[in-house]
């Protein structure tokens, strides 16, 4: 997969440095020379492109008729603007992420401006407490499909009422799954035949409406 990422400062670099080490195909476009200078110290050469992110012929050289992805991460909200609509509705990237630097702007990265996914790191924050203080033990690990999924991990409860029973004779809340039960430091792939012990971990993919539902499964009964 080749990703395009516009925007080579601290977000940009190290995103940029995690696909190529996860064996991406990647390539950063930036146009300030004290910029450059430290990319090319610390990434390979041939991922660094010199030019202005937000000009078409600078994306078209930089291979974005190739790109599956486009990160559009610089720090300046228009500019990602720019990027985002050429890339979705001139160059038809079929996956366009934007960074939103400032909360007020956010409003306008929508998939009518060609964004799919917003980063906005203050709402990220904010979502996260929020979970942290509604969900109790439940750790989220992972969302999907923009949210409306989440991979999430929480020890059975001695007293939950789904202790010592297998997972047949659970009934699961719709949309939900247990994935993996790790148990004494050993993950087990669970069949219907497993059954949960107290403090076992259980990972399951879940629908974002039935999290409170699993919960309660494996909570402490109230």
């Amino acid at each position: 997969m080749f990703v395009l990422i516009v925007g080579g400062g601290k977000t940009g670099s190290q995103l940029a440095a995690n696909l190529i080490n996860e064996g991406y195909q990647v390539m950063v476009i930036e146009d300030r020379d004290v910029v450059l200078e430290r990319l090319r110290l610390e990434l390979p050469a041939e991922s660094v492109f010199a030019g202005d992110g937000s000009s078409p012929d600078v994306l078209e050289a930089a291979g974005i008729s190739r790109s599956q992805v486009l990160a559009a991460v610089t720090g300046d909200d228009e500019a990602n603007l720019v990027i985002t609509t050429l890339a979705r509705f001139e160059f038809h990237v079929p996956r366009v992420i934007a960074r939103v630097n400032n909360p007020k702007n956010a409003w306008l990265f929508t998939p009518e401006m060609g964004v799919d996914v917003a980063l906005n790191q203050a709402d990220i924050l904010a979502r996260l407490i929020a979970e942290e203080m509604s969900l109790g033990d439940m750790m989220t690990l992972l969302k999907l499909r923009k949210g409306e999924y989440s991979l999430v991990e929480e020890k059975v409860h001695p007293e939950a009422s789904v202790a010592n029973k297998s997972l047949r004779e659970i009934k699961l809340p719709p949309n939900c799954v247990f994935a993996a039960v790790i148990r004494k430091g050993q993950l087990i792939v669970p069949t219907g035949d497993t059954v949960l012990e107290a403090v076992d971990e259980v990972i399951a993919l879940v629908h974002s409406s039935q999290v409170a539902n699993l919960e309660g499964l494996l909570s402490r009964p109230q």
